[in-house]
């Protein structure tokens, strides 16, 4: 079972629309709504897969409610911890040409009998899970060190423990020593505090992170591939992708299919790009199912192109 951990989840609306212009009447040409939050999608991947996943995350008012509700649907098992603010929404604007313009609400501040309940949640519920997966940012009430908080107790408890936030959170968890973190350039770039240009940037950048305390660095780089640091080595791979739909939640899927992989090794990495891959072509935030998988388009190879510039490079 695959535990995740959304400490400020979100209901998410998604408009598939033309172009943006300031101003104007806009007309969707198609929209969704969704249970969000980037734990949320790794569970919706999970189950999407076919793979057992507890959700533990706070829930308010009519928008936790309905979160809730659709969680469900998906067969997703939800622990919910119940809060007195309301969940908040988001927006997502989705342009033709691939553009994504996101509109996400701070979310209720957690009282502290809230911080302490949503941590004992996550302690009762992580007895029968392999991965505990935390990601996101944390909601107003939470200090940065809330993550290595849980890191600590989830080591405690026999279970690996995978991490996707950013900035001072991410800093003080990696003292804890996650099994692996899941940052994508830009948060890279931020942890180690210099621009990247290159794969190679990138790959010393990860190292830096094992460094300091990250036992394996789960890098996605974008339209250029994903990075793979760990003990047992350093793989990068790539995948030929047709249209791009959208964006929102490929990162959590590409964790997702990582995690149910195994959570290690080439083989994982390959699985996880495969994920990725398939969501950025689906709309909205839909995770992909097995029959969306195409692996014959994924190229892994331990002879990573250390001098390729990245398409995006992260100043």
């Amino acid at each position: 079972m695959i535990l995740t951990v959304t400490p400020n989840p979100s209901l998410d609306r998604t408009y598939e629309v033309p172009s943006l212009d300031r101003g104007e009447v806009i007309r969707a040409s198609g929209e969704r709504m969704d249970p969000g939050g980037k734990g949320v999608n790794v569970s919706r991947a999970v189950a999407a897969a076919g793979r057992r996943t507890v959700a533990v995350l706070p829930l308010g008012g009519a928008p936790g409610a309905l979160v809730a509700d659709l969680l469900d649907a998906q067969g997703i098992e939800v622990a919910p911890v119940p809060v007195a603010g309301a969940t908040r929404s988001n927006i997502a604007l989705a342009e033709s040409d691939g553009v994504l313009t996101k509109i996400n609400a701070p979310g209720p501040e957690l009282s502290a009998a809230e911080q302490e309940l949503l941590l004992e949640t996550v302690r009762e519920q992580s007895r029968e899970a392999t991965w505990i997966a935390c990601c996101g940012s944390l909601p107003r009430g939470l200090a940065p060190s809330w993550y290595a908080d849980v890191v600590t107790r989830a080591h405690a408890s026999g279970a690996r423990i995978a991490l996707d936030t950013s900035g001072p959170a991410l800093l003080e968890a990696l003292r804890a020593a996650p099994d692996v973190v899941k940052p994508n350039a830009e948060e890279l770039a931020q942890a180690v505090g210099r621009p990247l240009a290159t794969v190679g940037d990138a790959v010393k950048a990860a190292e830096e992170l094992r460094g300091m305390g990250a036992r394996a660095v789960l890098a996605s780089l974008g339209a250029d591939g994903q990075l793979l640091v760990e003990d047992a080595g350093t793989w990068f791979a790539t995948a030929r992708v047709g249209t791009v739909r959208s964006n929102v939640g490929a990162g959590d899927s590409s964790l997702a299919g990582f995690l149910v992989a195994g959570g290690s090794g080439p083989e994982a990495l390959a699985s996880a790009v495969a994920h990725g891959a398939a969501a950025v072509q689906l709309p909205g935030s839909v995770m992909p199912t097995p029959a969306a998988l195409d692996p014959a388009a994924v190229t892994v190879t331990a002879d990573v192109p250390a001098d390729r510039e990245l398409t995006e490079p992260v100043s």
